[in-house]
């Protein structure tokens, strides 16, 4: 038992240690010794858990956005699901993906580790976001609340709009377009797809 506790903090040091190394200095130039040195623990321990720097941000990426998933499927017993309250719940976590510091680093210095999940495939955290999307589309579909349609094309849709708000959102900004100008319509968007 204790070393499976054990395994679990070296896990979430190394995680977290991993976390600072790139936000100190980006992912590139973060090596495993900078990541075993700052979690206090060998490098060997570091392998025992992933074979690279790359699995281990992306480990690191999922739980860090994972959380995201959950902001779109959480709900209070009297909250209605509608067109409206999903497009709220999905507004509110592009907005926490953006905002968060680790992918502000990646975006301003290594935006090709996003590459693979925009052009190649889905990572963990966009299936976290996925299912919860799927679920909430459901739920709506039952209360009469979320337009007919498969939930699961619906989800995949609302997700590949939310990706260019994610990350390509900045590029619009200027003194016309802001953040607050961008989620409204953003909710908009999804709230109108949806109904």
């Amino acid at each position: 038992m204790t070393s499976t506790r054990s395994s679990a903090t070296d896990e979430e040091s190394l995680l977290d240690a991993a976390r600072d190394c790139v936000l100190a200095v980006g992912w590139r130039r973060t090596t495993v010794t900078d990541v075993a040195r700052r979690a206090g623990v060998s490098r060997m321990t570091f392998y025992r858990r992933w074979p690279d720097m790359t699995a281990l941000t992306a480990d690191l990426m999922t739980r860090e956005f994972a959380g995201a998933g959950s902001s779109v499927r959480g709900r209070s017993a009297d909250d209605e699901v509608d067109a409206a309250s999903i497009a709220a719940r999905v507004s509110s976590a592009v907005t926490e993906i953006r905002k968060d510091p680790l992918f502000q680093k990646i975006i301003d210095v290594d935006p090709e580790l996003l590459l693979p999940y925009l052009l190649d495939r889905r990572g963990r955290a966009q299936d976290t976001m996925l299912a919860a999307l799927v679920d909430r589309i459901r739920e709506g579909q039952r209360s009469g609340g979320v337009r007919s349609g498969r939930p699961e094309v619906l989800a995949r849709t609302v997700l590949l709009i939310c990706h260019g708000f994610v990350i390509s959102a900045q590029t619009m900004q200027d003194s016309r377009y802001s953040d607050r100008i961008a989620r409204r319509e953003l909710t908009q968007a999804v709230e109108s797809y949806l109904a």
